[in-house]
């Protein structure tokens, strides 16, 4: 899925209107399985400059790009996290575990051949999926309209539960990140 969609869901199923810590962790869970992604091929791009193509052909799936999307998008990883979290009762990290989780959990069915090794360190199998959230090869002409009405949704919760602007506004910003990015996946990929 896109990271606007992982952010609304991870806000609208754990996001708490009288807790703004718990709120901020399930944006920040929701968030984390993409961040490497963002910080490594943003520097690669506008810092080192070196060309998309060989940022997102190359350098992806690079064994050290790899190994770092493994650990951020590890189950068992992130099931640790959890776990810890509902040891000490502690709601933001169960925010923060459990949006990450979703993430994950979503992801797995969405990559066709971008996935990523969701059960290291135990194994490097990365799940092979016949169905993409981008690519209209496998399906994303499918994919991205549910994926669009998922996070219409969502938005709609976090309207409702949310009386103040500064989230109603999140969730609208949100949802045209979320149009913006389904129509440039549909249109160029």
């Amino acid at each position: 899925m896109n990271t606007p969609a992982h952010l609304i869901l991870g806000l609208a199923l754990f996001s708490r209107k009288d807790n703004a810590r718990v709120s901020v962790a399930a944006a920040a869970g929701a968030l984390m399985p993409d961040i490497s992604l963002y910080v490594m091929a943003g520097v690669s791009l506008a810092v080192l400059r070196i060309p998309p193509e060989v940022v997102f052909g190359q350098l992806y799936y690079s064994s050290t790009w790899q190994t770092v999307f493994a650990i951020d998008n590890s189950f068992l990883l992130w099931g640790l996290v959890l776990a810890f979290a509902l040891w000490w009762k502690a709601q933001a990290g169960v925010a923060f575990a459990g949006a990450g989780l979703v993430h994950i959990a979503l992801d797995f069915p969405l990559h066709h051949d971008d996935g990523r090794p969701h059960f290291w360190p135990a194994s490097n199998w990365v799940f092979e999926s016949p169905v993409s959230y981008w690519d209209n090869l496998h399906h994303a002409a499918w994919v991205a309209p549910l994926e669009g009405l998922m996070v219409l949704i969502c938005a709609g919760v976090l309207i409702r539960r949310f009386p103040g602007w500064s989230m109603r506004i999140l969730a609208l910003v949100l949802v045209g990140l979320e149009a913006m990015v389904i129509r440039s996946w549909l249109l160029f990929m």
